[in-house]
């Protein structure tokens, strides 16, 4: 049981990475809210998956807010805010998807250095999970880096907050109190945003932040 429970687990936290990976290959964003949505579903099954190996049934709770919250809800709305707006579904970003698979790539590569020097004292599946859910959060921040869509840039948002939540169970779980507020306030966030990306569409007519850096007068 111990060897499988490593290998699953193993292989669940490295599948986050790789849709991390979709995630920033993905220049649509019908294309990156499904790689969103497919990453927060393998979150989910990660979690439940340590919910059963750490014998913690609270962290079905998490599982159950993640693929509903985040696998479901979230990429309906967005899928609504993107005709509603009429957003145009192609991204712009900061630089070539080559460059930016290679600095994705890298930042991998230094998570894994990191934390499995760093976590030698914890048991073997918390050092692996921590180590991809760093990978995760690292990535998610890249696509926020790179995108130059305001949408782009909360699905980015979005990814890191999975790694987080990975990084917590992984570490033998959070208090339920702890997973529900974050939940809350990741819904709570995520209807701000809304609400701001529907008057932002209104008064400057785009959600590209170049050109809202143009209207600032940043940029000429």
């Amino acid at each position: 049981m111990g060897a499988i429970s490593f290998d699953l687990a193993h292989l669940l936290a490295g599948s986050l990475v790789l849709m991390s990976f979709v995630m920033l290959y993905q220049d649509r964003l019908p294309s990156l809210i499904n790689a969103f949505a497919l990453q927060s579903a393998l979150l989910a099954a990660a979690v439940a998956w340590q919910a059963l190996a750490q014998r913690a049934p609270h962290l079905l709770v998490t599982a159950v807010i993640a693929v509903t919250l985040k696998a479901i809800i979230i990429p309906l709305v967005l899928r609504y805010l993107i005709r509603s707006l009429g957003i145009h579904r192609t991204i712009e970003t900061v630089s070539g998807i080559g460059p930016t698979m290679l600095a994705g790539m890298v930042l991998v590569a230094l998570s894994m250095g990191l934390m499995l020097r760093a976590t030698e004292a914890s048991n073997v599946i918390a050092r692996e999970d921590i180590a991809f859910a760093l990978s995760v959060v690292l990535l998610g921040l890249l696509i926020m880096v790179t995108r130059r869509n305001a949408v782009g840039q909360v699905i980015g948002f979005m990814s890191l907050e999975n790694g987080l939540i990975l990084a917590g169970t992984g570490a033998h779980g959070m208090p339920m109190v702890v997973e529900i507020s974050v939940a809350f306030s990741v819904l709570i966030a995520f209807i701000v945003i809304g609400i701001f990306l529907f008057r932002i569409r209104e008064r400057f007519d785009t959600v590209d932040v170049a050109a809202l850096d143009r209207f600032r007068g940043e940029r000429q």
